[in-house]
This record gives C-alpha cells, structure tokens and sequence, in this order.
C-alpha cells in the first residue's frame, strides 16, 4: 500500500509532537537545565534548525510541554462528567482520579522543575504564573460544576479549594516519589480520600 504523504500542517504537527516528546525525555533525564537544544533536535532526529521552526526557546517548548500535560488532565477530569452518573458515581469517579495521580502523573517532576525555574527566572516567572493562574480558573470551574451536578454545597470558595486540591496533591505526590517506603501508595491515597471525605463531600468519614 502506498504511503500517504503529509501535508504541509500535518508535517508540522508531528514535528512539534516529536520535539515534546524527546523533551520530556531528555528534561526527565538531565533536567531543563542542564539538557540543551542540540539534545532535545538529536533525540527528536530532527536539526537544530528545525527546533527553531517550532519553538523561539527551550522555555517556550517547556511551557508547551506543561500545558500538554495539563490538557490530559483536563481531559481526565471531564470525563468524570460523563453518562450523566448519579452522586454517589461521581464522588467515587473523583476519588479515583485523585487519588491515584500520584502513581499516574509521569511529568511531576517537570512541574516540581517548573516551580523551581519560576523562582529563579523572573522573564519565565511572569509566562509561568499566567499558566498557573489559567490552571487555577479552569479547576475552579470544574469545582463549581461538580458542586452543582451532585448538589453538595462547597465547604470553602472555589479558587481556595482549587489551591488546595493543587497543593495537596503536589505534596502528596513529592512524598510519595522521593519516600516511598514510609509515604506508600495506601497512605498517599487514604490522605487524599480523607481531604476529600471532609472538604469536598462534606462528610465526617
């Protein structure tokens, strides 16, 4: 059969997916730091010049590499909405999702990296931040949704639960991936029901 050839945007599209997916590898493996362009093009197999064609910087890519991750995600959360379940589906699809992101999240220490970068770099900061703040929005929303559709009232206001569930899983996931023998999948998962038992649902246990 004879192979179809790409067109001109869709080149580019597998192009970029190639050049994030060979920085996610090479940022995991040396950090964004110490990894360079020449790194990410030779493990993407493309040139130096063709990283270029797709990203103005190594920043840019990293931030583009952020956002992809949080778009899966995303995607992971909307999908708890689907089948129009009852309540008591909806609380066990949310506690699911949650509580295994700190086995399922693979980019973790790209976003611990991130923060770190963030407060050393103030140019990559303000791009960050706004990232951040669209984060915040956007799992605020998803708050407000499932508050409505399940018909539990929220114990505190959106945008500080959604810092919250962010912070918690971020601290949780840290202590699960550097002490794993004394932060064990079963601990880092009954803190994470436990949160949501109390805060989310509203329940006493």
């Amino acid at each position: 059969m004879k192979r179809q050839r790409l067109t001109r945007e869709q080149s580019k599209v597998q192009t970029r997916a190639r050049l994030l997916d060979a920085a996610q590898a090479t940022f995991m493996k040396k950090g964004f730091v110490a990894a360079s362009v020449e790194d990410i093009a030779e493990a993407a197999g493309y040139t130096r010049g063709a990283f270029y064609s797709n990203f103005r910087s190594k920043s840019e890519l990293f931030l583009e590499l952020l956002r992809r991750d949080h778009e899966t995600m995303q995607a992971g959360l909307h999908a708890i909405f689907e089948n129009a379940a009852a309540r008591e589906e909806m609380e066990a699809r949310v506690l699911r999702y949650y509580s295994s992101l700190h086995r399922e999240n693979k980019c973790f220490l790209l976003w611990v990296e991130a923060k770190l970068l963030a407060v050393r770099d103030g140019r990559f900061r303000v791009r960050f931040n706004a990232f951040m703040h669209e984060k915040i929005e956007q799992l605020s929303a998803y708050v407000r949704e499932f508050s409505e559709r399940v018909g539990t009232p929220m114990q505190v206001p959106p945008e500080q639960l959604a810092i919250g569930l962010m912070g918690l899983c971020d601290g949780v996931q840290f202590f699960y991936t550097v002490d794993p023998q004394n932060v064990p999948t079963e601990m880092a998962e009954a803190v994470l029901a436990g949160f949501f038992s109390r805060v989310v649902f509203g329940r006493d246990a």
